[in-house]
């Protein structure tokens, strides 16, 4: 019975009295803190670190949104490292190519605008390839890039 109650309502019963009433069909068992060894578990999803008398827990579910998100700071890491590899120069726009990927090609076009801030593109051209071009591996999924200085 005791292993089906809930851990945190007897936790707080403990700091709150000293005991816990566990209801039995028989009648009713007092408990106190030297009759249960009571055990933290870790929580699937989450981080926790706990210093005296404080608890941190950090929720470390992976959202289709934090995937996301994680994608497009790796296609911007890519195509800064491109532009320097380019010997561009930090205020030089650009024209940005991707080939080779449906799933990159479709989180670009939902994350187009923040992409282009981030790395000056002034277009975002898909399936052709231009300039100096380089295949990358993001997060397991293969694509090709291309970066090439907008003419003035």
């Amino acid at each position: 019975k005791l292993a089906e109650a809930d851990g945190n309502a007897i936790k707080a019963s403990l700091d709150a009295t000293g005991s816990y009433t566990l209801a039995l069909k028989d009648g009713a068992i007092e408990l106190n803190e030297e009759d249960l060894l009571p055990e933290t578990t870790q929580k699937e999803g989450f981080f926790t670190v706990k210093e005296g008398n404080i608890t941190v827990a950090l929720d470390t579910t992976l959202t289709p949104e934090l995937i996301e998100e994680g994608f497009v700071r790796e296609i911007i890491s890519k195509l800064q490292t491109m532009r320097k590899e380019a010997n561009f120069n930090v205020t030089d726009h650009i024209i940005v190519s991707v080939q080779g990927n449906d799933k990159i090609d479709t989180i670009m076009k939902n994350n187009l605008a923040s992409i282009q801030n981030d790395v000056l593109a002034d277009q975002v051209v898909f399936d052709k390839l231009e300039g100096y071009h380089k295949e990358w591996d993001i997060n397991g999924e293969k694509s090709t890039f291309g970066v090439k200085k907008t003419e003035d």
